[in-house]
């Protein structure tokens, strides 16, 4: 399969990206537990405190999140050197090529590189979407039973500590 071979890299949303994000679908069973890069993009370039990221395989966008510091943060945690996980989604079309666990086992070393002073990211994911908290465990987060009611029912809390 020639889509695996592509190089898998993290990088920081730029408008060349545009086109291909906006065209990003979910099923609604996945639709229902986080957002398109479609209904973020705008928002979040208005918001500083929201850094939006984009997994490539090879030069192609194939997943989307933001990493989200400040006021959002404390919401779940009281570490000031943590970032907060939200908005993950891959694109459907790419989906069972391994590019969340890939793009997300790139997450440490690149938060290290660009958010000097992280030293843990953490994710809210409903207890109901069991494929996401398998996909987050086996990329290094880590649930330690924190939970929080969010608009959708229960939510894990699951952090990634960076060392």
């Amino acid at each position: 399969m020639e889509e695996t071979k592509r190089i898998i890299e993290l990088s920081k949303y730029k408008p060349e990206h545009l086109d291909v994000l906006l065209e990003f679908q979910l099923p609604e069973e996945q639709a229902q537990f986080t957002a398109l890069p479609s209904g973020i993009i705008k928002k979040a370039n208005e918001d500083p405190s929201k850094h939006l990221l984009v997994i490539l395989a090879g030069d192609i966008p194939v997943g989307f999140f933001v990493l989200n510091e400040g006021n959002r943060v404390m919401d779940y945690t009281e570490n000031i050197h943590a970032l907060l996980l939200s908005a993950f989604s891959i694109n459907f079309s790419e989906q069972g090529k391994g590019y969340a666990k890939k793009g997300l086992r790139l997450l440490p070393a690149f938060v290290s590189e660009h958010f000097k002073g992280i030293n843990e990211v953490l994710l809210a994911v409903n207890k109901k979407n069991t494929a996401a908290q398998i996909a987050y465990k086996k990329s290094g987060f880590i649930d330690r039973g924190q939970r929080r009611m969010g608009p959708k029912g229960e939510q894990l809390i699951f952090q990634l500590p960076l060392i």
